[in-house]
């Protein structure tokens, strides 16, 4: 196309040096002895010259492993500073990463292993047994199994280095670049829950990594004065994109990286360390203000609190703002897109309990559902705050519209530069979406996507066992929680039996194992002889209330 100036040097630098690596290197420069990361854990922390020269080791090492361009380098991480170096230390030789669930089973892992085909595989210490299970079980095997993260006491597995070891030795100085880098080019690729044991691989490329990290700091806003701690695992798209690694380091801010979430402890980092953004789930919140009413802690320096997942309700809103600070944020979004509706402090507490409106480069609509085929994106229900209808967003600056080796799946959540999300909701006058359901009975679980169908397939694999229907219950800590309900082919099965055999499968993460159990004689199905998995959740609620649940 022929334009009216020299548009050459404009697409040269704009496709080849606007990327989420360069904006790093940025402020290694710019802010070098500025803190980038704490660990409260170790007591340890690192500026930005030293968390570069940290991600220069791993990457000289992962390139002796012949790790180079488009290759994937796994991580199963929890947050430690060992996720930042990861972050950071694959892009500068063109690699992939791929950052898996740490709470997947061994089976799960191992299915993901033979999917993406990681030359290196980077874990936490904590799930060493698992990890090493799945590396045997799986038939793709790295060139290097690397254990780091909280080392003490724990043996390492026969042929695993440990983290140290692995880079001992190398240089710390930026490597030598041997590729031509693209905005376009896969740098991340995040897993989402499917319907089967193989989680759904998602690539994110470097622009998407770039432009989440805008948007990120354009809502919050952000800027590199902040410091940012997640509550939420970093391996999720709101944990690294939403104040953890990708917008903080991009903006050259300080992030507090901790393991696991006790709200005590945070509220006493957000004293000790000046904490000024805290990212989490609304149960997160609940549990904040409670220790907060009974011991008050110095959180003066929190200019927000930024929350994803669910909605929150007026009255617990009010709460909040009150309790933790005025200024409370609400995002809604998918692994696949990041966020892209958002409830902003002038919203609340008037418009609690949506999920606020598009963000501003996305776009966010309810359409028409039909049996037989999606929607049109422009086949609008009305906005009259009642008429329930697919939600669907468009963010091309967020997502790639792709799964990796995943067709069928991709085929169907994607159309028209849109992705239908599955979830149900309405709208109003203001294009404000409340979210009340999901068209294929997908549980949350602690932020966790869980799909029923999972569940009933290991379920099946139990010889007393003759069918199953999963769904869930409301739980006050977790959202919900797993109930399984279960034909018995054998008399003799006893839900001691089930809760073992969901326990010892390997195909079965503990947080999908249900909560629940009830034994039964039949389940509702659809005169086709589908599961009418809405039903029986309507029955859960009733058989907790009526304690005809069994909890193990």
């Amino acid at each position: 196309m022929q334009r009216t100036y020299d548009d050459r040097m404009f697409i040269d630098t704009f496709e080849h040096q606007f990327t989420w690596l360069n904006g790093f290197m940025r402020n290694v420069t710019r802010y070098g002895k500025k803190l980038a990361i704490i660990d409260p854990a170790e007591d340890k922390t690192w500026t930005y010259e030293e968390f570069n020269r940290e991600a220069n080791r791993l990457a000289h090492a992962l390139r002796k492993d012949g790790v180079g361009k488009n290759d994937v380098v796994m991580i199963a991480l929890m947050n430690c500073p060992e996720f930042c170096f990861n972050y950071v230390g694959p892009r500068k030789i063109g690699a992939i990463l791929n950052m898996a669930n740490f709470n997947l089973s061994a089976g799960e892992l191992a299915l993901l292993i033979n999917h993406n085909e990681p030359k290196v595989i980077i874990y936490s210490a904590d799930i060493s047994e698992t990890m090493a299970q799945a590396i045997e079980m799986a038939e793709h095997k790295p060139v290097h199994a690397v254990m780091a993260d909280n080392l003490k006491g724990v043996e390492l597995p026969e042929g695993h280095l440990s983290y140290e070891d692995y880079v001992a030795g190398q240089p710390e100085e930026n490597p030598e670049m041997d590729f031509v880098p693209h905005i376009y080019d896969e740098v991340v690729r995040m897993c989402t829950s499917g319907t089967s044991s193989l989680p759904k691989s998602v690539p994110l490329n470097d622009i998407n990594e770039v432009l989440s990290a805008h948007d990120a700091i354009m809502h919050y806003p952000l800027n590199c004065k902040d410091v940012c701690m997640n509550m939420t695992p970093l391996f999720h798209r709101g944990g690294s994109h939403s104040g953890g690694t990708c917008p903080t380091f991009y903006v050259g801010g300080a992030l507090v990286v901790v393991r696991s979430f006790t709200p005590r402890s945070t509220l006493q980092y957000v004293e000790k360390y000046g904490i000024t953004y805290l990212t989490g789930s609304p149960a997160t919140l609940e549990m904040l203000a409670r220790v907060q009413e009974k011991t008050p802690f110095d959180i003066s320096s929190l200019r927000g609190l930024v929350t994803m997942g669910a909605p929150f309700e007026k009255s617990a809103c009010m709460r909040y703002l009150k309790m933790l600070t005025p200024n409370i944020l609400n995002g809604y979004g998918t692994t696949e897109t990041f966020w892209n509706s958002f409830l902003r402090p002038y919203d609340l507490p008037d418009f609690a309990g949506t999920v606020g409106g598009s963000c501003i480069d996305d776009e966010v609509r309810v359409v028409k559902i039909y049996e037989d085929r999606k929607a049109e994106p422009d086949e609008v229900v009305p906005q009259d705050n009642e008429t329930v209808g697919e939600i669907i967003i468009r963010t091309p600056a967020k997502t790639t519209y792709s799964y990796y080796k995943n067709p069928e799946e991709q085929e169907k959540k994607f159309y028209k530069g849109w992705m239908y999300t599955a979830d149900l909701g309405y709208w109003d006058e203001h294009s404000y979406i409340t979210v009340n359901g999901r068209k294929d009975d997908m549980i949350v679980c602690s932020a966790e996507n869980i799909y029923p169908t999972q569940i009933e397939e290991v379920l099946s694999g139990f010889d007393k066992v003759k069918d199953s229907i999963v769904t869930a219950v409301p739980d006050k800590v977790r959202g919900e929680v797993v109930v399984a309900y279960v034909i018995a082919e054998d008399p003799t099965l006893t839900i001691e039996e089930l809760a073992n055999f969901c326990h010892e499968s390997p195909m079965l993460s503990k947080y999908k194992r249900p909560r629940w159990y009830r034994i039964v004689d039949s389940l509702p199905l659809t005169a086709t002889g589908k599961k009418m998995h809405y039903v029986m959740k309507q029955q859960a609620l009733e058989d907790l209330e009526k304690g005809l649940l069994k909890r193990k």
